[in-house]
């Protein structure tokens, strides 16, 4: 019944959406051809454009395509806004990551954000240590949310960063420390960071425990292979992982090593023909399903994530206190 009662608001939204698209100032950045393969992705004349600015720091940026909507978390100021053609950006949902009344500072908000087969919006909450599910319609928000998980084996989560689901339903996450900051209220209770594996019973297994930053994940298209950035400038690397029958791990090579470059991955996205879009030093860095590097975004800004749109056309990526659109075809 709430699926259905969500399905009628939002036809009913869509209805009146008839209004002209608004123009954008284009965005300082360049789009760099490395390989030929980039011609399939990207329009040769395609600009970036700026839809919004002005933000802390913008993260976990999410389509969701039957509002013709884009969220995303604005995580130092605990929010999570939207953007639509006709609206701009509008304050969405506040708060979004941290509902505590002690007073902190810090990475507090939600980062990753994610919309589950079930039409629920997901949230990794940086300020709670948690995975939680906004407890309203996507139509009317508010903030009231369910614990999907907090812990594990009795300690709290560091600070869960970025989620995905599979087409099981089941749920994988990251788990760095960048919610944590160094006052007395926050004390981590974990000794490593992990990735997780959260069924559909809410049944949570440790995959990988050996990743010094975890951060960024995706699956490859037929759902066999798990990516994981790591956004430690040490080991700077975009990992792959083969996915067992028992849903075991096993290292299946580094994707990219980006150490020579001066930074390290944070979000990145999969499309449906496997090419990678991956946030790293100086932009957005373009793979094809070979792992081969076929071109870059470069901008002047440090890229936290981005998401796809338009079934693959359309590229918004969050930078720093900026939010992007790239219409790629």
């Amino acid at each position: 019944m709430r699926r259905l009662l969500l399905l009628m608001v939002l036809g009913t939204s869509l209805s009146c959406n008839n209004a002209p698209e608004k123009s954008y100032r284009q965005a300082d950045g360049k789009i760099e051809k490395i390989h030929t393969d980039l011609d399939k992705l990207i329009n040769p004349t395609a600009k970036l454009e700026v839809l919004g600015e002005g933000f802390k720091w913008v993260e976990g940026p999410l389509w969701v395509e039957d509002q013709k909507m884009l969220l995303f978390s604005d995580i130092p100021n605990n929010k999570v806004h939207k953007w639509t053609e006709q609206g701009g950006v509008e304050d969405y949902l506040q708060p979004a990551g941290y509902t505590g009344s002690q007073a902190r500072g810090g990475e507090m908000g939600s980062n990753g954000l994610l919309l589950d087969l079930h039409g629920d919006l997901i949230l990794c909450q940086h300020g709670d240590r948690r995975i939680a599910k906004m407890d309203a319609l996507l139509s009317h928000p508010k903030a009231s949310y369910l614990s999907l998980a907090h812990e594990w084996e009795g300690k709290k989560f560091n600070s869960p960063n970025d989620i995905i689901q599979r087409s099981t339903g089941d749920l994988f996450f990251t788990d760095p420390p960048y919610g944590l900051n160094d006052q007395d209220i926050e004390k981590r209770e974990l000794d490593f960071c992990g990735v997780y594996k959260m069924d559909t019973l809410g049944h949570l297994t440790l995959l990988i425990d050996s990743l010094s930053r975890p951060n960024g994940l995706a699956l490859s298209p037929d759902e066999h292979r798990l990516y994981v950035g790591n956004s430690d400038n040490e080991k700077p690397m975009l990992y792959a992982y083969d996915i067992g029958k028992d849903d075991s791990l096993k290292a299946a090579g580094v994707v990219f090593d980006f150490k020579q470059y001066g930074g390290g991955p944070d979000g990145f996205k999969v499309d449906k023909k496997g090419n990678i879009f991956s946030s790293g030093p100086g932009g957005v860095w373009i793979f094809n399903k070979s792992y081969i590097p076929i071109g870059k975004i470069n901008l002047p800004n440090a890229v936290s994530n981005c998401c796809l749109a338009d079934d693959g056309k359309t590229l918004y990526i969050t930078a720093s206190d900026q939010v992007l659109r790239l219409r790629m075809r």
